[in-house]
């Protein structure tokens, strides 16, 4: 910089970037953002399986429309 200009950001001036209220807002829109990449991931991956054996998920006798056939 040239000893002739003030200090300042790009878009603000300094003394707004290093205020109280801005770093709070600058911590909540960053806590915001990594919560929902996280929840952006978490919708992509696969649901989870269970694969119980037993249960009431399984009947005792088979209702396909072939009866008789071995399974």
């Amino acid at each position: 910089m040239t000893g002739g200009m003030p200090a300042t950001g790009i878009v603000l001036p300094v003394e707004v970037l290093s205020s109280v209220w801005f770093t709070v807002l600058a911590q909540f829109v960053a806590v915001n953002t990594v919560l929902y990449v996280c929840l952006t991931i978490l919708k992509i991956l696969p649901a989870p399986r269970h694969r119980w054996r037993g249960g009431r998920s399984r009947r005792r006798e088979t209702r396909s429309i072939h009866p008789d056939a071995p399974e």
